[in-house]
């Protein structure tokens, strides 16, 4: 029986093991997507299920199930060639195994304990580019797999401790940024020895017996306490239904349709009637589904540790083929705003259950930005801009402004770093002012940001978000939508897909305009307190035009203060008429003061 402090110990140390490795690798990559946006993770796998043991806190959650059913999928292939030996890494990057895109590779070493397969180490680390037709593996009009990128089956990178050099040659010869990804491929291999010297000092302090006794029982905890949290949910079926744009190809809305039961402890994922594989890039494998399907449940029940027994009380129905389960050769560079759209549907599921605990939609599309060139030199160089926007406002709190994706949270590279790696200049990076879902408790604002070109280059654009916004949820009001201009040759314009483009041509003065989505609102915006419209009246958060006509506020005057207003609300007019706008009497119609 293991006792409860060295059960948490031992908890602690297993994260603290892959937290080290994340910051290694942070602090080790070349690429700023991985050293300065955080696009990566690390994990501890069990060697005989490959279900997580623990994952590092700094990266992105949308890992969070995938390495494991990554891990996973490799065992077999293992098994066939000799199974895991001392001084092993294999590599794979095929979105059909490891979900994702190919601009994700992962990694998997063996640990060994007296000679003994005792767990597995893994990460994932994005490429900047991966070769492809277009710079940095976004492609919006990417009709099959290999115009999106080299794919990498699983292979020994390293055995018996010695890299192969002719692969990682062939890796080098295929990437617009052979110096970067070559810098890349060092520091993620490297960082295993951060995960092996953590599980040697675990193993001689507690001793290996007690070390796997403590994981099996922080799995069976894991799963009762996500069990506990399930069958706190009312018994039912809950349906949402949201859509795509379009795929960057075929220009009709995509369906992502999910029927959630929740029965007793468990609960049923059901995505039949999710739209037939895209023509374009916006699909991704039925392992990300998953994943994301637990990433919206963690914001939901952020206390429940993440490993393989949190993700046990679960079942899923994904037809094989639609754009949620993809298959050879069908391209998934989009999947990073098809991850988006299963946090939005599980949440409009369970906000129907548990209205009390499930915020409304956030802003819902990564919106990537590429922007590619040469320097004088001729190297090639790649910049990557995700989009951050607004969360949902819930019945707790109003939405998170200015917030990273909750299926990802790689940053927004700092505007100082941009400039000085690329030959751009940022003419603005703001608040997007009334983009946030109206309500009693209103969504988070999204942003807006102009990239103006010094030098020739391409830019590509992938997202969505623009005909079908981020709905509200009890009572509360939609966001603003996407928004993608460009400026060339001294005309304005909108891409025939709204918020994708592929390779537009920018030179010297030309400039592309983007302004991402808020999040829904919750709840009756003349429910919203008089003082929380004026505070967002303040803060440039929404004009005077939405606080008066959605708001049903009045504003008793305006104080310019330095480079913005100051606002004043008058508290009985406004109570007039808000009573007014809902068919109240007001307090002159019933002769109270």
């Amino acid at each position: 029986m293991i006792d409860p402090i060295t059960l948490a110990v031992m908890r602690g140390a297993l994260r603290q093991i892959a937290d080290e490795m994340d910051l290694h690798l942070i602090h080790a990559a070349i690429s700023p997507i991985i050293s300065e946006m955080h696009d990566c993770a690390h994990g501890v796998f069990d060697a005989r299920t490959g279900e997580t043991i623990a994952q590092g806190g700094f990266g992105l959650p949308m890992f969070l199930a995938n390495m494991q059913y990554t891990v996973q999928n490799l065992l077999e292939t293992v098994k066939a060639e000799g199974g895991f030996q001392p001084g092993d890494i294999w590599i794979v990057n095929d979105p059909y195994l490891s979900g994702s895109h190919l601009q994700d590779v992962t990694m998997i070493a063996p640990h060994f304990v007296d000679g003994e397969l005792f767990a597995l180490l893994a990460n994932t680390g994005h490429w900047m580019d991966i070769g492809g037709s277009a710079p940095g593996g976004w492609a919006p009009q990417a009709q099959e797999i290999h115009q999106e990128g080299i794919i990498i089956p699983p292979l020994r990178l390293f055995e018996d401790g010695k890299r192969n050099e002719s692969l990682v040659k062939m890796f080098l010869a295929n990437v617009r940024l052979p110096d970067q990804i070559g810098g890349d491929i060092a520091a993620m291999t490297q960082v295993f020895h951060v995960g092996r010297r953590g599980l040697d000092d675990l193993v001689a302090r507690y001793g290996a017996a007690t070390v796997r006794e403590c994981i099996d029982e922080m799995m069976l905890r894991s799963e009762r306490q996500m069990r506990d949290h399930i069958e706190q949910i009312p018994d039912g079926t809950y349906h949402c239904t949201d859509y795509f744009d379009n795929d960057g190809i075929v220009d009709k809305p995509l369906t992502v349709k999910l029927a959630l039961t929740v029965d007793g402890s468990e609960m049923h994922f059901d995505f039949t009637g999710t739209a037939p594989a895209a023509a374009g890039p916006l699909n991704m494998a039925e392992t990300t589904t998953r994943s994301l399907s637990f990433v919206a449940l963690k914001h939901l029940f952020p206390e429940v540790p993440v490993n393989g027994g949190t993700f046990r009380p679960t079942r899923f129905t994904v037809p094989q083929g639609c754009i949620l389960a993809a298959q050879y050769p069908s391209p998934v560079c989009g999947y990073t705003d098809v991850i988006n759209r299963i946090i939005d549907v599980v949440f409009g599921a369970l906000s129907q259950a548990v209205p009390d605990i499930t915020p409304a939609a956030p802003f819902g599309t990564t919106g990537v930005t590429t922007v590619a060139g040469r320097r004088e030199d001729g190297r090639y160089y790649v910049g990557v801009f995700p989009y951050p926007g607004g969360y949902g406002g819930s019945k707790a709190s109003d939405g998170l402004v200015n917030g990273t994706l909750p299926s990802s949270l790689a940053g927004f590279m700092s505007v100082e770093m941009a400039e000085h790696r690329y030959p751009l200049r940022f003419e603005h990076l703001s608040i997007r002012e009334d983009s946030s879902g109206a309500g009693t408790h209103r969504g988070g604002c999204g942003t807006r940001y102009s990239i103006t070109a010094l030098a020739d280059c391409l830019v590509s654009v992938l997202g969505d978000r623009v005909d079908h916004a981020p709905f509200g949820v009890a009572g509360g009001g939609d966001a603003l939508p996407n928004r993608v201009r460009f400026h060339t040759g001294g005309q304005e314009w909108t891409p025939e897909m709204r918020s994708k483009a592929e390779k537009v041509t920018l030179t010297a003065g030309d400039s592309v305009h983007l302004a991402s989505p808020g999040g829904g609102g919750f709840g009756d915006p003349l429910d919203r307190e008089p003082d929380a419209v004026e505070r967002d009246l303040d803060l440039g958060f929404i004009s005077c035009r939405t606080a008066e006509e959605v708001y049903g506020v009045v504003i008793a005057s305006e104080t310019p203060v330095a480079d913005r207003k100051r606002y004043r609300l008058d508290q009985e007019a406004t109570a007039r008429r808000r009573a007014e706008r809902r068919g109240e009497k007001t307090p002159s119609d019933t002769g109270f003061r």
